[in-house]
């Protein structure tokens, strides 16, 4: 445990914001996961879904969770996956 107030302060902050990012992070991973599994299946409605998975990408990046370059990399990967599919 710190000793300082401000050290004590900033532990606490830093908690809370740990938290909020894995549950940024989390739901990030989750989205990607299913749709890769979809992708593997070759399931058409993947690409229904492609939106909100770029969406869950984008947050994650615009919180500060993945860097703006991971998530552009994330998104590409990901559309040229779904739009492989025929």
């Amino acid at each position: 445990m710190p000793n300082k107030k401000s050290a004590q302060k900033e532990l606490r902050k830093s908690v809370k914001r740990e938290a909020a990012n894995v549950k940024v992070k989390n739901v990030m991973k989750t989205t990607v996961k299913k749709s890769l599994k979809k992708v593997l299946a070759e399931d058409k409605s993947v690409k229904e879904d492609l939106a909100l998975i770029m969406k869950a990408v984008d947050k994650a990046a615009k919180k500060g969770v993945i860097k703006k370059q991971a998530a552009n990399r994330k998104k590409s990967r990901l559309a040229k996956k779904i739009n492989s599919l025929k």
